[in-house]
């Protein structure tokens, strides 16, 4: 909850990054390019790691304009005291175009979920939405009427319960002639 809640906020005063916890981010698969590592609608989790510690045969996930791409690295060039990354998914023909610089990465793969990231693009739409969260608070709150109106009554009931006990002991008063003041 506190991951989600901060990867939430994140997003909204840092448009402009990767919204992440603890160094962790994750991204949902949503192309067959490093089949079989992983398929699309998988949740893949990656770590903010120092280029230097990156070899050839990493999965990185890095950003291509408004895009998050996870590919594996092939090659590390040096050029101009800085390293780029080729990359390529395993499941492609050819070497992805541009080459990735350092400011562009985002992580080095961890480990993925299968079939997360297809859940977790439901619970945006607007059905996803009505399932997991209206549906729940819906069952809540009848819950709690149906539990304090059971509450009540069994309260009612104890009441009228202990006033009955209450009108047999005073009648047994009477009947032995004991003054009751009421």
């Amino acid at each position: 909850l506190i991951a989600n809640l901060t990867i939430i906020v994140k997003s909204f005063t840092r448009p402009d990054e990767v919204p992440g916890f603890l160094g962790y981010k994750p991204f949902i698969v949503l192309s067959g390019s490093m089949e079989p590592v992983f398929d699309s609608g998988d949740l893949v989790l990656v770590r903010e790691t120092q280029p230097e510690s990156l070899q050839v045969g990493d999965i990185i996930s890095f950003r291509e304009g408004e895009s998050v791409i996870t590919h594996r690295v092939k090659e590390i060039i040096e050029e101009e005291g800085q390293r780029k990354f080729v990359t390529k998914g395993d499941n492609n023909n050819v070497e992805d175009r541009i080459a990735v610089t350092e400011n562009k990465l985002e992580g080095r793969y961890l480990f993925k979920v299968s079939g997360l990231g297809n859940f977790a693009i439901f619970m945006q739409t607007p059905m996803g939405m009505l399932i997991f969260i209206a549906l729940p608070l819906t069952a809540f709150i009848l819950y709690d009427i149906s539990r304090r109106h059971f509450q009540d009554r069994r309260e009612r009931k104890r009441t009228n319960e202990l006033e009955e006990e209450l009108s047999r002991v005073k009648q047994q008063m009477k009947n032995l002639d004991i003054k009751i003041d009421d």
